[in-house]
């Protein structure tokens, strides 16, 4: 029988299990320019036996990010000190990919110099922690067309940059209320041109920017990450007609391109939508389960053995154990994830979390 134990090709990669440890904003990229450290190399190398590891929402650009103390992977710099942690993590036998993440219009001038953009200038309720303290979000830039176009190349070129850096691949953060996500959702993306209106207008940005980054680094590179009905940064996918035919003709419209993967963050109440996307997908199917806000563990893994999914991920579990395949494996007994050292700080609730024996 499959189980999350199982090796698995993934476009020729082969992992040593199924459990991926999910994408995780951390907030100590204190290197000059927002370069990596060698605590993040410790960090990742820590959590090498992951099947998969999906590293932090990495900026393809300065405009791009909006949080303080998040990597880049868009200088010479930053691509140089990333490799010290693939080199690292692969010396462990591990598989990484980096996540590319442009926040768009959650984000704050005060943090890199520049109005954040989005696709229409529609302000998201709510705050940005910066290094001044908690600040309302401001009201974005409306990407051109000719920007929108700059965009979708800043994402191939950090794609090529993370290769160089020595990354497996990397995901397209399509979700949780950041730029591609805003303009799949019709409360941020109030577009009346071929960016918008429509879910096969409104789609239109990440299919392209999942092209481009294809043709870059190869499709059986790039992931793809969503999150249907997460209200995270004020998304508003309510809807549930116009939520479904979205993301159908999103996976539709991706599924061409050969992509390594489509990574699923699932929100509350959207199981079904789960079952019929990952049923329309044609490759492998990554789901991160909704469990709340208490993991379980161990009950995730019975959604690869009965097909839910083809890996699983898990996030704030896999934070604080970082030999969770381990741990899995033998039931338990798991670490609790403090939350009070999760963004920003030094070691402590970073690499510090004990392993088994």
């Amino acid at each position: 029988m499959t189980t999350a134990f199982s090796p698995y090709d993934l476009g020729g990669l082969r992992l040593s299990n199924r459990i991926v440890m999910a994408p995780m904003t951390r907030s100590r990229a204190y290197g000059p320019g927002q370069t990596p450290t060698e605590l993040m190399a410790i960090y990742y190398t820590q959590r090498a036996s992951a099947g998969l590891i999906v590293t932090e929402g990495t900026q393809p650009s300065v405009v791009g990010q909006g949080y303080p103390d998040t990597p880049g992977i868009h200088s010479a710099e930053q691509i140089a000190a990333w490799r010290k942690v693939t080199d690292a993590v692969h010396a462990e036998g591990g598989t990484i990919f980096l996540q590319l993440m442009h926040t768009g219009r959650v984000g704050h001038p005060s943090l890199m110099g520049l109005a954040p953009v989005g696709p229409s200038e529609v302000t998201a309720k709510g705050q940005v922690y910066t290094h001044q303290g908690p600040q309302d979000f401001v009201t974005p830039h409306e990407l051109t067309e000719t920007e929108i176009a700059e965009t979708v190349a800043d994402f191939a070129t950090a794609a090529r940059n993370a290769i160089e850096a020595g990354f497996d691949g990397v995901e397209l953060h399509g979700a949780n209320g950041y730029l591609i996500h805003q303009f799949l959702a019709p409360n941020s993306n109030r577009r009346d041109d071929a960016w918008g209106g429509s879910p096969e207008r409104r789609i239109r940005f990440a299919v392209e920017t999942a092209k481009a980054v294809a043709e870059a680094i190869g499709g059986d590179r790039t992931g793809f990450r969503i999150s249907p009905g997460n209200p995270y940064n004020d998304i508003d996918e309510s809807d549930p007609a116009d939520m479904e035919a979205t993301y159908t003709a999103l996976v539709d419209a991706l599924a061409p391109l050969g992509l390594a993967y489509l990574h699923q963050m699932e929100a509350q109440g959207v199981r079904d939508l789960v079952v019929r996307l990952r049923k329309a997908w044609p490759g492998t199917f990554v789901l991160n389960p909704f469990t709340g806000t208490d993991p379980t563990g161990p009950e995730e893994l019975t959604l690869v053995e009965d097909g839910t999914a083809d890996l699983i991920a898990y996030g704030a579990l896999f934070l604080a154990n970082p030999d969770l395949p381990t741990r899995l494996a033998a039931g338990g007994p798991f670490n609790a994830p403090d939350r009070a050292t999760s963004f920003g700080g030094d070691h402590l609730g970073y690499t510090d979390y004990p392993v088994l024996g």
